[in-house]
């Protein structure tokens, strides 16, 4: 089986191309020693069989971020037969780049230039036959979505040719890599000699180590190499590729209309200036909530209907088997009330919400948002990366977390992951939801009111998010804040059917999944305190009276406190919890509709001041259970997971008091 890794910048593409050869034959995991996901797969071809590996994006092999090391360190590295270097057709010259880069190490190289047809829209002509002449192996142009050029790329290989052409730099600085090469050869093992001398020169301390690891040796220690190095100071060879990247895309590259970028740059001039910018994203943000709201309804109340349904059935079939009535209410009242609660709850809104965001990042908005608030961030000390990851927590924290992954600086991704959780997830709409309708817009008040309201409560968490990254940049994450490029993609169509398929399948089956893990032993837990009691009274309700004078501290009681405590595997099941202990009753119960829920709440002693302090702690209190094993896999640490707890509690603990406290003398 031959050996293929499919490398290129984000946005070219490359997954398509990826999922155009393999098809359903794909497997998802980590690279070993990484929380970085890849994505393998196999096809057949001429009763040829391949085994391809899906690189992160990365726009160069002098890495930053954990992804970008991991397809450095493949194609460095690693034992395959070809590499595939996607590009985009529209951008050739920046995508040239990695190619030379790669080119240095192995001319065992096939160029794919992808999304022919969006340069064929925009009338920019590329000779491929011409560029093929100059790097010297093959090239082939393709519209993966359409799966146009896709057999060329398969023919190509069946019997690839390559040619040996090293990217010659001045005569001066050639010399001394031909002397390094000459001298090494022997010392590098299996790699490139003329790439390790070239890096040598280029010296990046991150690839060296790596290097060193490989080959055994430490190359520097060599005196000569040493002085050879030190001649060849002046010289950048970095931008000497750059200027050669830039040389063959004028030799290759013509353009018959030069204004082919004046339409997304019209629409950039709306969507990422000072005036327009943040306006439309909070915009664009509401219509994605009020969808999401109005969406979910439905489907949740069908899947609720469906598992009540189902509820009779099994216990008739564990009557059948004649289970202990214990063992019973154990397995149906604990466990399978818990677990279908939060699939009913969960599964509707991120199969409207999680495409709805994939849409926007198919389309080319979501860099923009990052564009739009990376100055906010840079005056917290954080990265402008940090505004992608904190709309990946509004579907999810996990999912949020998982994505500062992008974020190239570590102490930039640890505020990132200690901040997500002031974007409410999808766990948290329903309560807060819930709270807004019945107490500010009314049983039978607009929709669109309850989303403006929601809404608000969102940008207070992102002036949470602004206020605790700057106050962790000042003090136990010290540092200067990173640059970074980011790279505006040109706007397009979005493939929706793929769209749909890859959010389901990648973001909310695989967030429901970590859900239902916690679910099981949470609907345990939740049963036996419920149902254990102590002189007549449950431990659940026990613990609340204990809980009762801290609560009313700060505006709320101890049948709230412990909804939340209880309600850590999965926030869905807050109110739910607040009921039973409310109601005195041994399982979750649900409410036949807002107004019976109000009454309840009110019969217990809520006003609009609890309602409030209810919405504040919603909104910080310690990430889900699911995202709390995240943030450990993360970042490899019990200290920072305990610190993501601690500091979103602590300031929804200090608000509440100051609402209570407030409230008093109003």
């Amino acid at each position: 089986m031959k050996i293929i890794a499919l490398a290129g910048n984000p946005n070219v593409g490359k997954s398509t191309v990826f999922n155009s050869l393999t098809g359903l034959h794909q497997h998802t995991g980590n690279w070993p020693g990484k929380t970085v996901s890849n994505a393998s797969g196999t096809f057949s071809y001429n009763k040829k069989n391949y085994k391809i590996y899906d690189l992160p994006g990365t726009y160069s092999l002098v890495s930053h971020s954990e992804e970008e090391e991991v397809a450095r360190d493949f194609i460095c590295f690693a034992k395959y037969d070809f590499v595939i270097v996607v590009c985009d057709a529209v951008c050739l010259e920046r995508n040239l780049n990695l190619v030379l880069q790669t080119l240095e190490i192995t001319n065992k190289v096939i160029v794919c230039v992808n999304l022919m047809d969006e340069a064929n829209k925009k009338k920019i002509k590329i000779d491929l036959d011409k560029l093929s002449n100059i790097l010297g192996v093959p090239v082939v142009g393709t519209s993966a979505r359409n799966k146009n050029g896709i057999n060329s790329l398969l023919e190509q290989l069946e019997n690839p040719s390559f040619n040996n052409i090293n990217i010659k730099y001045p005569d001066e600085i050639e010399k001394k890599i031909l002397f390094l090469t000459d001298y090494i050869k022997d010392k590098v093992k299996d790699l490139n000699p003329r790439w390790v001398a070239i890096n040598l020169i280029n010296y990046n301390d991150s690839l060296y180590k790596k290097i060193t690891e490989y080959i055994g040796i430490n190359l520097l220690e060599d005196e000569i190499i040493q002085n050879n190095i030190l001649e060849c100071q002046n010289f950048n060879l970095v931008d000497k590729l750059v200027t050669k990247a830039e040389e063959i895309a004028e030799e290759v590259v013509s353009y018959d209309d030069k204004n082919y970028k004046e339409k997304d740059l019209k629409i950039d001039k709306i969507t990422t200036s000072k005036l327009f910018g943040i306006p439309l994203m909070i915009i664009m943000l509401m219509v994605i909530f009020w969808l999401t709201i109005k969406g979910a309804n439905y489907p949740s109340n069908l899947l609720f209907n469906f598992f009540n349904f189902l509820e009779n059935y099994i216990l008739k079939f564990f009557n059948f088997l004649h289970l202990p009535s214990f063992l019973i209410e154990l397995l149906v009242s604990g466990v399978y009330k818990v677990l279908t609660w939060v699939v009913a709850v969960m599964l509707p809104p991120m199969a409207i919400f999680f495409p709805l965001f994939t849409l926007l990042e198919d389309l080319g908005y979501l860099p923009r948002i990052a564009f739009n608030l990376d100055k906010m961030f840079k005056k917290c000390q954080a990265c402008g990366k940090q505004a992608l990851t904190m709309c990946m927590g509004f579907g999810c924290n996990a999912v949020g977390v998982s994505g500062a992954r992008i974020i190239d600086s570590p102490r930039e991704r640890l505020i990132a992951i200690l901040t997500n959780v002031f974007v409410p997830c999808n766990g948290r709409f329903p309560t807060m939801i819930t709270i807004i309708t019945i107490f500010f817009v009314g049983i039978n008040g607009s929709s669109l009111y309850s989303v403006v309201l929601l809404t608000g409560f969102i940008l207070l968490g992102f002036l949470l998010t602004f206020l605790v990254s700057y106050i962790l940049s000042k003090t136990i994450l010290k540092g200067v804040p990173s640059s970074f490029t980011l790279e505006l993609p040109p706007y397009r169509k979005p493939q929706i059917c793929k769209v749909i398929i890859r959010s389901i399948f990648d973001r909310t089956l695989f967030v429901l999944g970590r859900a239902v893990v916690v679910a099981i032993p949470a609907g345990l837990i939740i049963w036996f305190l419920a149902n254990l009691t102590i002189n007549d009274i449950s431990l659940l309700n026990h613990i609340a009276t204990f809980l009762d004078p801290f609560g009313k501290l700060i505006g709320m009681d101890g049948v709230i406190l412990i909804a939340f405590i209880l309600g850590f595997p999965a926030n869905e099941i807050v109110i739910p919890i607040m009921l039973m202990s409310y109601m005195a009753t041994g399982t979750l119960v649900d409410y036949e509709n807002l107004e019976s829920l109000k009454n309840i709440l009110i019969i217990n002693g809520w006003t609009i001041k609890t309602a409030i302090c209810v919405l504040f702690f919603s909104l910080c209190h310690y990430p889900c259970s699911t995202t709390c094993l995240t943030i450990k896999k993360e970042t490899g640490s019990f200290k920072w997971t305990l610190l993501a707890v601690i500091i979103p509690t602590l300031i929804g603990i200090m608000l509440c008091f100051l609402i209570n406290y407030i409230s008093n003398f109003i």
